[in-house]
């Protein structure tokens, strides 16, 4: 008896060390009270709708299934009564609502929503509603749960499903959440019809008859089925668990996928959908958290907004979530830290828990590529990463597919980071996201006349075209070539990839590394970009860099009366040349100052290249551009060329002291010395006398093999893909 005793204590002791010891949690679960308890007492409201994005019914709405999900998830914690009552209430006057509604009045989507502008913000409101629905299932009477079923559940789900095949019967993250949606309210409601066309896409009488095969009547392509949820698992990821549409989507989507995951884990726990495609949702959630500059802001490749993070509640869900079903990964805990809350569920409180028990290390950054395509074969983005001081310095190129719908002409281009943010930036989108004044939310016309063309990346244009002259079916129908990825070493790291199908007769070959050496304070970024043609072409290799010009090394013409556009189409209509110089020399140098920092571009020119400075905002009559500054690198000439540029962060500006600390750039001087098909060959100098040489192979990546090469009367000789080596000069 005595022992039983002990052991009662023991729990009583555990169970309220373990109250103790989960703060974040306590907190996640005050506010969420206040929150929900704040929205019982001004009323349900459920307007009819009227707006687009940013206007009171779509935000009323938006918000509705945030407090259903919140109150449902309160009532599985508390069991008070309240919430339960209130989750059931709206319900029903969302059951009186439905029936009443036909297209939404804006009609402005190729799949118009009822509740919403578009069938993906009702796919939306059923993924959050049908957890609100699963947790108070038992707690309705039985023909509160039929009214429910049969006048708003079961008709959105068919709503979203066989109404709109064209919404859910593809491979995009919209199809995910209606796939998810129909999915996760189909496994409350033990529906099997609706389950299994969210698994497997819709039937063969409601899809294009030439898209259907034998097998069941759903889609396949090579074997797999092209449509619904398992679909998209097979064909939106690489092994590598890279997200096709890019990181910004992967983020948005990453909530269905993880969410109706979990509940197939529950109630169909047969299809081990954890473990589907090698865990390749557990891959997803890793490489995610990789895909991100210094500060935990995602890249913004594609059809991005700038500025999405770690902070997102999509990452709040997959980091508690994978914390606790990936295997405890006490990385994770230093994210769910930073983000200040948790999910209101056990994963969150083991999360909170283990963060009080101290458990969290912290989450390292590393260099890294990523494969792109189903079987990986379809390029990928290569992410090189370098420790300066206390900051973490990365760059990213991109020669991934083209990301479907989303996706951008900018195969081989680059963006930089550092602690501050973007140092060369990528445009992202031309959209203002959930802001009724800039056109409630979409893509902006400027979207496509701009932010999808090649200009606006950091890549070489070749005749004011973009790449695939800007159509998507050809730019999906053509992959990039992974070349080499070295993120291995601490000194020298590598990424390279080539682009054959971009213009016709044109192979473009851009090869960057990250140099950390101790006669540079940050890293060194070399770039060389390499063509290959017989034709006659124009080029512009545009940096767009963040900050504010200070000086170059070359007199340049300035505009200061009249501004002209660059061009009239792909992206060059939007840009204003503000100053031009010939080459003077062989080297052209500039510096600007941006987030504290003075950064150097020294790029190897030739005698007829053009050097332009150009600014973004022309022919944009709504001011729906940044204006943003570039600089441009133009060259004409026959045949093949090779581009070589070093990128340079250096000192730093105190406005308190007003005293600047390395303002100038340490190279002195760029000289291509031997460039082909076969080998590129460069060297660089800086003003303390100290020479680099870079020896690399375009043709030949085997770590085993030997090179040779006369330039002159010098033999340069390497074994594997590249040589880089130091000289210093003895006065």
């Amino acid at each position: 008896m005595k022992k039983i005793q002990q052991f009662l204590i023991l729990l009583l002791f555990a169970a309220s060390l373990s109250a103790q010891q989960a703060p974040l949690f306590d907190a996640t679960l005050a506010q969420a009270r206040a929150e929900v308890d704040a929205e019982i007492a001004a009323g349900i409201a459920v307007p009819v709708p009227k707006d687009m994005a940013g206007g009171y019914t779509h935000e009323r709405h938006k918000q509705n299934f945030f407090i259903l999900q919140k109150a449902g998830a309160l009532y599985q914690l508390t069991k008070e009564e309240k919430y339960a009552d209130y989750v059931r209430d709206m319900f029903m006057a969302y059951a009186e609502l439905f029936p009443t509604l036909g297209l939404h009045p804006t009609n402005q989507s190729y799949a118009t929503g009822k509740i919403f502008w578009q069938c993906l913000n009702d796919a939306n409101w059923l993924v959050y509603s049908s957890q609100a629905y699963e947790a108070v299932y038992d707690r309705l009477k039985t023909e509160e749960r039929n009214k429910l079923e049969t006048d708003l559940f079961r008709p959105f789900a068919r709503w979203l499903s066989i109404e709109n095949p064209q919404f859910f019967n593809r491979i995009h993250n919209h199809s995910t959440w209606g796939n998810a949606a129909v999915g996760m309210i189909a496994l409350v409601m033990k529906d099997e019809e609706l389950l299994q066309w969210a698994l497997y896409g819709l039937p063969n009488d409601n899809i294009a008859a030439d898209s259907v095969d034998n097998d069941g009547g759903y889609i396949k392509i090579g074997g797999k089925r092209q449509a619904g949820f398992l679909a998209q698992l097979d064909h939106a990821f690489s092994p590598d668990g890279y997200f096709t549409e890019g990181p910004y989507y992967l983020r948005y989507a990453i909530y269905p996928y993880l969410l109706f995951a979990q509940s197939l884990q529950k109630h169909r726990p047969d299809l081990g959908i954890f473990a589907y495609r090698d865990s390749v949702l557990q891959k997803a959630v890793f490489g995610l958290l990789q895909q991100s500059d210094p500060r935990g802001v995602f890249f913004p490749i594609n059809d991005a907004q700038k500025g999405m993070s770690w902070m997102a509640r999509e990452l709040i869900l997959a980091v508690d979530m994978m914390y606790v079903d990936g295997g405890y990964d006490p990385r994770l805990l230093s994210i769910a830290e930073m983000q200040g809350t948790v999910t209101l569920d056990e994963a969150g409180k083991r999360v909170a828990t283990d963060i009080a028990l101290k458990k969290a290390v912290p989450f390292q950054h590393r260099s890294i590529e990523f494969r792109d395509g189903a079987d990986g074969k379809s390029g990928g983005i290569g992410i090189l990463r370098a420790k300066a001081t206390e900051e973490e310095h990365c760059l990213l190129m991109k020669y991934a597919a083209h990301g479907m719908g989303h996706g951008h002409f900018d195969r081989l281009s680059f963006s930089y980071y550092d602690e501050s943010g973007e140092i060369l930036q990528d445009y992202a989108s031309a959209r203002w996201v959930n802001i009724d004044q800039k056109g409630g939310g979409r893509y902006l016309p400027e979207n496509h006349s701009w932010a999808k063309q090649s200009i606006a990346h950091n890549t070489l244009v070749l005749d004011q075209t973009s790449q695939f002259k800007g159509k998507v079916k050809a730019a999906e129908a053509q992959q990039a070539e992974r070349y080499y990825f070295q993120g291995k070493g601490d000194a020298v790291q590598i990424v390279s990839a080539k682009e054959a199908h971009a213009y016709p007769g044109v192979l473009l070959h851009r090869t960057l590394v990250m140099l950390k050496d101790e006669s540079f304070a940050n890293p060194l970024i070399i770039d060389l970009f390499r063509v290959e043609t017989e034709e006659a072409h124009q080029y512009d290799l545009p940096f767009w860099f963040q900050g504010h010009l200070l000086s170059s090394n070359f007199s340049y013409h300035t505009a200061t009366t009249q501004l002209n556009t660059l061009g009239t189409d792909h992206g060059y209509q939007h840009i204003w040349k503000e100053a031009e110089a010939k080459a003077e020399g062989n080297q052209a140098q500039i510096s600007w100052f941006g987030q504290g920092k003075f950064f150097s571009l020294s790029t190897y020119t030739q005698s007829d290249d053009s050097l332009i400075f150009a600014r973004l905002g022309a022919n944009d009559p709504q001011f729906n551009l940044r204006h943003d500054p570039v600089f441009i690198l133009r060259r004409n000439t026959t045949g093949s060329s090779l581009f070589v540029s070093i990128l340079e962060t250096h000192g730093d500006y105190n406005p308190v002291e007003e005293i600047p600390r390395q303002p100038f750039g340490s190279i002195q001087e760029i000289k291509p010395i031997y460039h082909d098909k076969a080998y590129s060959i460069i060297q660089f100098s800086t003003f303390a006398g100290e020479s680099w040489t870079l020896m690399f192979s375009n043709s030949d990546k085997n770590e085993n093999s030997s090179h040779e090469v006369r330039v002159g009367k010098v033999q340069f000789r390497w074994k594997g893909i590249y040589q880089l080596s130091k000289t210093k000069t003895i006065d």
